[in-house]
Order: C-alpha cells, then structure tokens, then sequence
C-alpha cells in the first residue's frame, strides 16, 4: 500500500483523469466518430481497455450517440442539446441522456458503423461494460486504502461532469465563437487542456473532421500535441485537419478558386459578415430606438440584432414580420440582411453550374462594394481575395 503527502494522491488524481479525458478525445472523438486520424492497434487498445477501466462506456455507444449529435444538432432529436431540453438539464443530468440515447437501437444501428466488433468487445467490454470500473476501485483501494476510494470516485465523476456535462452543455449554451455555425455550438475557452481541447467546440462543429480542435493563434489544443507527438513516434496518421485560409490581395474580381474558398470557409464568412453587421448595426439603434416607439412599433433591439444574423427561414412568421417592418426604417440593415441571404445562398444552390456561381459571387461583390456601406464594402474587398 502507497503511503503520499495529500499532493501526491492530487496528483496522481488528476493523472489518472488526464489520460482517461485524452482517451476519450483522441480515441472516442477524433479517431472513432470523426475518421480524423488513424492509430496504431497498440494506442487504439490501449485507449479502449482504459476507457473500459475508468468510464464502462462503450465504442459503439458513445461513437453512435456523437454523430448523431452532429447529423441532429439543435433539434429534438438531438440527444444532448440544451438548446430543447435546458442547460440545467444537460449540465446535471448529461450521463442519463447519453444511456437514455444508447437504449436507442436505432441509433446504434444507423451511427455506429466502423466501430470495433472484435471478441473481446464482443465477450469483455461490450458484455460486462461495468466490470472495468469495479476492477479500477479494487487496484486504487489495494494501492492506497480506503483514500483510493474517494480517488475512485473523483474519476468515476470526471467524465460524467467535464463531458456529458460541461462539453454538452455549456459548449453549446455559453462562450465565444469563430464561426457561424448553423448549431449553437461555442468554444468555452481558448486553451484546451483540463478537457483535452474539447473546450474548442464551436471549432469542432465547423470542420468536425479536423484533428486539430484549435483555430487561432492563441488557442491551444494540448489533445493535438499528444496527436502530433504520437504521430512522431509512427503511431497515429493524422488524415484531415481544417484547411488554411489564404488570401490574394492582386485578384481583381473572384474566380473559381475564390467560390470554392468562400464554401469551404463558409462558416468564417458568416463570422466576418456577422462582424460587419454588428459595427452597422451600432450606428442605426440609436436611431431606431428613437424612431420606432415614436411610430407604434414595439420591438426588443437585441430580438432584431439575433434576427440579423439568421437565415430567413430559421425565423417564425411573427419574428420575419417584426424584422421586415423594422428594416424599412434602415436602408444599411436592411441592404445587409438581404445581401446576407444572397451570400448564403452561394453553396445552397446545388442545381446552378460553377460558372453561374462564380458569376453571382462577382455580381455580390460588385454591388456590395457600390453600396455606400462601409462595412460591407470592406466586407466584400477582402471577401473577393480568397484564394
């Protein structure tokens, strides 16, 4: 039996718990649902078996209930979303969704393809998936006493409140984000390193088949350093990562390469517009305020800023009413939210050829550019550089 100073059993605590979080966002996240990477069988196994020990989840379970995540976000059938069923609810309650949803044969079924379905998936973890952690409280009550069971039960807790609790919930309630994404998804803090990177969600949502979870330079993504360090010692092969944005400031008009930059970084794009957006919209809601309850309209001007940055039919018919009535008192916002539903439009229209495409994008750009709005026509000069 180990006797440590109170330090050390924090230590060994949070060690245990570092590679159980790493196991679940290199293993589970980006090489099982997302085919990002590839790992050797030693590092897959390995990551299997202490997952078995330190959680019970199972592949197949956690990697159907995850895409499914992705192909429903935001929607009623999607198992996690605190946008339908409440922060507090995921936030407290995130475990018992995830096994209400691996109940879900449908489910297993339709997402949970490639996953491992070996013999002893099939006769060991599959089968007796809660043996591992009874197995974990023997070895940490046989290596310190009766203080291994608290050090047991913090990494039985671990999982349930930083994943199922916080990743799912607050990553899509409260935080920053870089892209536009059609989800709520955010990104909870710029480093990721207590939850493996997984803090960088609203970057996973934009390019969910990236092995890299950070965007900007100042974001850190410590599971992408274990990735690369694998993959230094020949036992992971990265396979996506999300493609770099690269302008040509020479191009005079856009081009093929420039549409397909604007579709491939379209969530960017949406980001950027939304920026523009938001600096136009500080210069006209002084002006609104004024104006519209002088003329009967009442209207809450956050309500309206949301409205701005949404696709027109994500909006009910009493929130596009509100919306149109307010737009006839601004030319700039109203300019700006059609020229929006024009942009977006560019990678909807899966019945135009590149050629027309290519022609509605010059088109967007020169009417921006002639449209007396400062924010857009710096919108749309860098806009047209993509490359």
């Amino acid at each position: 039996m180990m006797d440590l100073p109170w330090w050390g059993y924090v230590l060994y605590t949070l060690a245990l718990t570092h590679i159980t979080i790493a196991a679940v966002t290199i293993y589970l996240h980006r090489h099982q649902a997302h085919r990002a990477l590839d790992l050797h069988p030693v590092v897959s196994h390995f990551f299997r078996f202490w997952l078995w020990l330190t959680t019970g989840m199972v592949t197949r379970e956690w990697t159907a209930i995850h895409r499914k995540h992705h192909a429903r976000c935001e929607t009623p059938e999607d198992p996690h979303s605190p946008q339908i069923v409440g922060i507090r609810k995921v936030l407290l309650q995130g475990t018992e969704l995830y096994r209400q949803e691996a109940k879900n044969r449908e489910t297993l079924e339709r997402y949970g393809y490639g996953t491992p379905d070996d013999w002893v998936e099939r006769n060991v973890y599959s089968r007796f998936s809660s043996w591992g952690v009874v197995l974990m409280l023997a070895i940490d009550v046989a290596l310190f006493g009766p203080i291994g069971i608290t050090i047991w039960a913090v990494q039985m807790l671990w999982i349930p409140v930083l994943a199922a609790g916080v990743i799912n919930g607050l990553g899509h309630y409260w935080g920053y984000r870089n892209y536009q994404t059609e989800d709520a998804s955010t990104n909870i803090f710029p480093w990721g390193i207590l939850i493996g990177g997984e803090e960088l969600h609203n970057n996973h949502h934009a390019y969910a088949s990236s092995a890299k979870l950070s965007a900007r330079w100042y974001e850190f993504d410590i599971g992408w350093v274990y990735i690369r360090i694998l993959s230094a010692l020949g036992l992971a092969q990265v396979k996506r990562i999300a493609p770099r944005l690269k302008l040509d400031p020479s191009k005079p008009v856009p081009d093929a390469a420039t549409l397909q930059a604007v579709i491939t970084h379209r969530y960017e794009v949406l980001a950027r517009y939304a920026k523009a957006v938001k600096r136009a919209w500080r210069h006209e809601v002084a002006w609104l305020k004024e104006r519209l309850p002088r003329d009967g309209i009442r209207v809450d001007p956050a309500a309206v800023k949301r409205w701005l940055l949404r696709d027109q039919e994500e909006l009910g018919t009493h929130e596009r009413e509100k919306l149109h009535l307010v737009l006839r008192y601004s030319r700039a916002l109203e300019t700006l939210y059609c020229m929006r539903q024009e942009l977006t439009a560019l990678w909807r229209r899966s019945s135009l050829s590149r050629e027309q495409l290519v022609k509605q994008l010059q088109d967007w750009c020169q009417r921006a550019e002639q449209s007396g709005i400062a924010q857009l026509e710096e919108f749309s000069r860098r806009l047209r550089c993509y490359a």
